[in-house]
């Protein structure tokens, strides 16, 4: 009773499950590597996989990051930047604005290093024929950094001994800040009216999906100090505005599909306005009408509660302060969906954090939204981040592939032992046993041998199954359900239960066909050690074969190809060696109490084998393989 109850906890306790989970993580960690997303945390891979919502940024993320300046509007009017061909005053007044309200380094060679937008307003200028030379001689003496709140930047330079003040931003946020403008060389102060002209204007160019900055200056008659540098964002004179073109990026266009397909949800986060947003996320596929876009100033005077009602209606969030995402990404949240988020500065940290799965870029974020993110993306692209889902999903289905494949063999195992324990008396009467001491189906190191050798392998292998045709045709998962969903426990009992019955009528095969004695052994004992013998093959060999049956539970094996996978293949023979090893070898044979089989069996030893594949095909053709996963 003691060694049977040494071999039930052998054969209850899953001894690789923990390990082989652990190194599926890493192995499928390594691979996202190679995707250009860097996972921080071994568990964050699941969470991937069950993403119901992704967040993105749209610059550089959804877009190419590649901006180039199209239209200027200047005097009232919008003109493409390749008809410019004379440089008037007012114009002259527009390029120095750009050139030096503007973080952007220009090395000897002419490469132009900085954000993109601010790059592209450079490479205006000198498509413009501007000398770069202009910085040596316009020195800056003070500035306002860019803000996310105040959505501007100032500077002031030294031009000619005067002291000018060059501020460029969003078009709202610029004009409150004016009080005249500028019109064929003179200064107006019939803004208001110029404001309808202004504000038609960057509606077209938005409506054709291009970002609009506005520029405005001023002329002060002293060095400021740093109480005046905190008033000198007022009483500007407008200049005029530029638009430039982000084109979308065409892997994301794939992806957005992708993710429709994969039932989940993309939402857009800008600064850019309402309407640049819009036509952007039309062309990306991500919303279809635009009720579905809400601004930042809409955003604030909806309450939490308001918002998570409504999150699901809307898909495009524009002119957004990085404190808002963390709102977005909670309403999400509290309607039940996994959050992935994307950010890049110092402010995107907190909705890092605060979401699922916190998403950094790689190449433009900061070390602060690295840090807080799971997941740092080495190419700042949003197809990377479908890709890691995708992955993730896989992962996840392979770890479900192990847990179905190590538990249904422990289920076939305790089944085996447990019914083999409890007809002993039953077998001894059937075959004429007298010495019912030593009637056990299998040893402990038969189980051992089974759950740490021949199982682990193929278990190992199931980590580099490629993905299944449908991975990104379904639902996400839901983690709410865990792993033991209705489908998922009926298919390790169901399983188990086959493996155990084919184990015992092996058993039962090995028992009845022993009539004489084998050479220093009793009849018993010999009848003993076939049935075990075969038990031990049976159990071993079906398992490995029903390996098979895992990697895809509604499609028959047939209709899959199931060469896509040389290490499981290899993992199989190389498992089936060690038990042919052990029957092979005479001193082996003896430490496992095997003798040699008669060839009579090997015919029934095949069939018991190959068994489990033709009873998941029948229940997969009857479709009782399945029943509805609450995860699914």
């Amino acid at each position: 009773m003691f060694m049977t109850a040494v071999s039930l906890a052998v054969a209850a306790i899953p001894e690789g499950l923990v390990a082989v989970s652990t190194i599926v993580l890493a192995i499928g960690v390594q691979k996202m590597v190679k995707k250009n997303a860097i996972v921080k945390r071994l568990p964050a891979v699941e969470t991937l996989g069950s993403s119901t919502v992704i967040c993105s940024d749209k610059t550089g993320t959804l877009t190419q990051n590649k901006m180039t300046v199209e239209k200027i509007f200047i005097n009232g009017k919008t003109t493409d930047l390749e008809e410019i061909k004379n440089i008037n005053e007012d114009i002259n007044k527009l390029i120095y604005a750009n050139m030096l309200c503007n973080d952007t380094k220009v090395s000897n060679d002419g490469t132009l290093t900085g954000d993109p937008t601010e790059t592209a307003l450079v490479d205006m200028a000198f498509k413009l024929d501007f000398d770069p030379s202009i910085y040596d001689r316009t020195p800056r003496i003070a500035e306002i950094p860019f803000d996310s709140d105040r959505k501007l930047m100032t500077t002031v330079n030294e031009i000619n001994g005067k002291y000018v003040v060059y501020t460029k931003g969003g078009v709202d946020e610029l004009l409150r800040k004016c009080n005249s403008y500028l019109y064929n060389e003179e200064i107006k102060t019939d803004l208001e009216n110029y404001t309808k002209t202004i504000y038609k204007h960057n509606e077209n160019m938005a409506k054709e999906a291009l970002r609009v900055l506005a520029f405005a200056y001023k002329e002060i008659d002293h060095n400021p100090n740093k109480q005046e540098i905190e008033e000198l964002e007022k009483d500007l004179i407008f200049i005029g505005m530029v638009g430039m073109i982000d084109p979308p990026r065409e892997e994301a266009k794939k992806a957005v599909e992708k993710c429709k397909t994969a039932g989940i949800k993309t939402v857009m986060i800008t600064g850019d306005h309402k309407i640049t947003a819009t036509a952007i996320a039309k062309k990306l596929g991500i919303l279809e009408n635009e009720d579905e876009a809400i601004t930042g100033l809409e955003l604030e005077k909806m309450s939490d509660e308001d918002l998570e009602k409504n999150v699901r209606h809307y898909s495009v969030y524009a002119r957004v302060s990085p404190e808002h995402k963390v709102r977005i990404v909670r309403a999400w949240q509290k309607n039940g969906e996994i959050v992935a988020m994307t950010g890049d500065g110092v402010n995107d940290s907190p909705a890092l954090k605060t979401s699922d799965i916190g998403c950094a870029m790689g190449m433009v974020g900061t070390d602060v939204a690295k840090e807080a993110a799971d997941v740092i993306l080495t190419d700042d692209n949003f197809a990377t981040i479908v890709s890691a889902v995708e992955e993730g999903r896989r992962i996840y289905d392979n770890i479900l592939k192990v847990i179905q494949f190590l538990l249904s063999s422990n289920v076939g195992e305790i089944f085996v032992l447990f019914f083999a324990t409890l007809f002993t008396p039953l077998f001894a009467n059937m075959f004429g046993i007298t010495d019912i001491t030593h009637l056990e189906i299998l040893l402990p190191i038969h189980i051992l041998w089974i759950n740490l050798v021949t199982d682990s392998l193929p278990a190992l292998a199931l980590a580099f199954d490629p993905a299944n045709s449908n991975i990104m045709n379904r639902k996400p998962a839901k983690p709410k359900a865990g792993v033991f969903t209705k489908g998922m426990t009926w298919r390790v009992i169901y399983q188990g239960c086959m493996i155990g019955i084919l184990t015992l009528i092996a058993f039962i095969i090995g028992l009845a066909t022993t009539t004489t004695a084998i050479d220093g052994l009793t009849l018993d004992q010999s009848k003993i050690e076939v049935g075990q013998t075969m038990a031990f093959i049976t159990l071993a060999l079906s398992e490995l074969v029903h390996v098979f049956n895992v990697r895809d539970n509604t499609k028959s094996l047939f209709k899959t190809k199931v060469f896509n996978n040389s290490k499981l293949i290899l993992a199989v023979i190389g498992s089936a060696l060690l038990v042919f090893i052990i029957l092979m070898i005479p001193f082996l044979r003896n430490i496992f109490s095997i003798p040699v089989l008669p060839l009579g069996n090997i015919l029934e030893l095949i069939v018991l084998i190959l068994s489990p594949i033709i009873i998941v095909e029948i229940f997969k053709l009857l479709k009782i393989n399945t029943t509805k996963d609450e995860r699914e």
